[in-house]
């Protein structure tokens, strides 16, 4: 009973150590990558993001693909200033396999508070960014105020959408 007992927490003991190493890691990532952005490091910043990895921004027409994301980031990387986001708080969760890491957080921006969701997966033993989405938040009291402001571009995009 006693070996079992050792065996049991020594397994626990490695799954958790584990665990706490991809959840750092997956933090720092996500760390680097805003760190990046702020820095204007072009390079950095889409190093950290898989060939196939889609960014989704706060305006109802930017999906982009990782090259669709370049395209439009470059411009602001090469001014030296792109943007500026840091962590407020942020949630890690991962899969049974643990290659698969999705997160959500609070951003503190240009834009005041976002959230930010997306996946991270593991490959070749480094956490990539694989899918993000950048979300602006309104508070519920305002959003009377913030729907009228947006209906005229959004009421055409939704009109786009039910032609297709």
């Amino acid at each position: 009973m006693k070996l079992l007992n050792i065996i049991f927490f020594s397994v626990l003991f490695i799954q958790v150590a584990f665990g706490q190493a991809d959840r750092d890691a997956v933090n720092q990532v996500m760390d680097q990558w805003h760190k990046a952005a702020g820095e204007a490091n072009f390079k950095e910043y889409f190093d950290l993001m898989g060939e196939s990895s889609i960014f989704i921004g706060t305006d109802a027409t930017e999906r982009w693909n990782k090259q669709e994301f370049m395209d439009y980031a470059k411009p602001h990387f090469d001014k030296g200033k792109a943007w500026n986001f840091t962590s407020l708080e942020r949630n890690v969760d991962f899969s049974e396999d643990g290659k698969t890491a999705w997160i959500d957080e609070l951003l503190n921006t240009q834009m005041k508070i976002c959230r930010g969701s997306g996946v991270l997966v593991k490959e070749n033993g480094k956490w990539l960014i694989k899918h993000y989405v950048l979300s602006m938040t309104i508070p519920n009291d305002l959003v009377d105020q913030v729907v009228p402001l947006k209906s005229d571009i959004e009421d055409k995009i939704i009109e786009e959408y039910k032609l297709k």
